[in-house]
C-alpha cells in the first residue's frame, strides 16, 4: 500500500500567515509540528515512509524536503504547475505503477486536521481492504454539522457490505460546492456527506477512470510514462503541464463514475480550509476567544475572536467576532465568519503586483 499527499496549494485563505513559498501545509498553525508533518506522522503507523508520495509545486519544494527529509527525495513530486487534483493523482499513480502495477494507494490532502489518529487509521486500513477486492473507487465522507458551502457533497447509496463491522456504502451521487441553499437542501434531505477529499482505489482502478471520463489528461500522462526513468523525463512532465486540463478527480471522475463507495470518517476532522476554521476547533477561553499565543492577547469586554500574534500583545476591547492574525510585515483585521474572503486580498495583492505580500 502506498500513500499519496498532495501538497500543492497556496492557501491563500490562510494569507497573511501562508505566503506562496510557504503555503498551509508548511506551518505550524496548531502545533510545534508543521501541517504536513503531522500528516506524515499520522499515516505513518500503517504506511512506510519509502511508500510514501508527496506531490507538490517547484516554488515550495525546497522547503517542503527541508521538513521531511526522512521521506526520499525521488517520493517528492514536483508539478511544474498547479493543474487541480486529477493530474496530480494521476501523476502519482504513475509513479506507483513502476514500483508496484496493481498496488492500493491511499490519497491524502497534506492540510487536513484529524483528531482520532487510530480511528482514521482503522477507516484508511477497511477502505484498503475494500479497493483491493476490486475496481472500486474508495471515499470517506464527513458527516455534516450545517450546511457547508465550501465543500463538496456526497450522497449516501444503498449498503454494499462491511468490513469488521463497519458499513461501506455505494454512492448515489458526488455534488459540487453548492450555493447555501442547495446546501439546506441537502441536510433536510439527510444521507449527505461532506466530501473530504480523501480517497482509497487500487491504481489500475483509478488510471483506467482517467482514461475513461479524462481523454485529456490520459493523453498527457502517456506522454510522461513514455519518458519515465529518461533524462528526458522532467522536460515531459513540464511540456505536458503546459497544457493539460485543470480539473478535479471529484469533478473529472467522482461525479461521473458508477463505481465509487463511501465510508463514514468518524475521526474528528477538519479540512483547515480558513480562519474561521481554526476558530471552530482551537481551545477558547470563557469569553470564546482563541489565542493561539495566549501571552501575549488581553481582551477586555472582548468576545468570541481569533488572535494569532507571536510577536506582539494584542488587546480587544469591546468587541466581538474579530479574526486578527499578526505577521512580520503584514495585519489582517476581519469580521468572523467571513475569512473565506481572504482570498479576494491575496487576489488584490496579485492584480497590484505586490509581490512582497505574496
Amino acid at each position: 500500500m502506498y500513500a499519496v499527499i498532495m501538497a500543492g496549494g497556496k492557501g491563500t485563505r490562510f494569507w497573511p500567515k501562508s505566503r506562496e513559498r510557504m503555503p498551509k501545509h508548511l506551518l505550524d498553525i496548531v502545533s510545534p509540528r508543521t501541517i504536513i508533518q503531522e500528516t506524515i506522522e499520522r499515516i505513518a503507523p500503517l504506511i512506510p515512509e519509502e511508500h510514501m508520495l508527496i506531490v507538490t509545486g517547484e516554488s515550495h519544494a525546497d522547503e517542503l524536503m527541508k521538513q521531511v527529509p526522512h521521506i526520499p527525495k525521488e517520493n517528492v513530486i514536483i508539478e511544474p504547475l498547479g493543474r487541480n487534483t486529477a493530474p496530480c493523482i494521476g501523476l502519482a499513480a504513475l509513479h506507483i505503477r513502476r514500483k508496484s502495477p496493481h498496488d492500493v494507494m491511499v490519497v491524502l490532502p497534506a492540510d487536513h486536521l484529524i483528531h482520532d489518529a487510530p480511528r482514521f487509521r482503522d477507516l484508511i486500513s477497511i477502505a484498503a481492504n475494500m479497493a483491493g477486492r476490486g475496481d472500486f473507487l474508495v471515499t470517506i465522507g464527513i458527516r455534516p454539522t450545517g450546511p457547508e458551502t465550501g465543500y463538496g457533497y456526497i450522497e449516501k447509496g444503498n449498503l454494499k457490505t462491511a468490513i469488521n463491522g463497519e458499513k461501506i456504502y455505494a454512492v448515489k451521487s458526488v455534488r459540487e460546492k453548492p450555493p447555501l441553499k442547495q446546501a439546506k437542501a441537502f441536510l433536510k434531505k439527510g444521507g449527505f456527506y461532506w466530501n473530504s477529499g480523501m480517497f482509497v482505489w487500487n491504481v489500475d482502478a483509478i488510471l483506467g477512470a482517467i482514461e475513461k471520463w479524462l481523454p485529456g489528461i490520459n493523453e498527457g500522462l502517456l506522454q510522461i510514462e513514455d519518458a519515465a526513468g529518461t533524462a528526458g523525463e522532467s522536460e515531459a512532465v513540464r511540456r505536458v503541464y503546459e497544457t493539460i486540463p485543470s480539473i478535479s478527480i471529484d469533478y473529472g471522475v467522482m461525479e461521473k463514475a458508477d463505481n465509487t463507495l463511501l465510508i463514514e470518517g468518524d475521526f474528528g476532522w477538519s479540512d483547515m480550509g480558513s480562519w474561521d476554521a481554526l476558530w471552530e476547533m482551537s481551545d477558547k477561553d470563557e469569553n470564546g476567544n482563541a489565542a493561539m499565543y495566549r501571552d501575549l492577547f488581553l481582551g477586555v469586554d472582548a468576545r468570541n475572536s481569533l488572535i494569532h500574534s507571536p510577536r506582539k500583545l494584542v488587546t480587544l476591547l469591546g468587541v466581538e467576532d474579530l479574526i486578527v492574525v499578526d505577521t512580520e510585515d503584514a495585519l489582517l483585521i476581519c469580521k468572523r465568519g467571513s475569512s473565506q474572503d481572504v482570498k479576494k486580498v491575496v487576489e488584490i495583492l496579485e492584480e497590484k503586483k505586490k509581490k512582497e505580500y505574496l
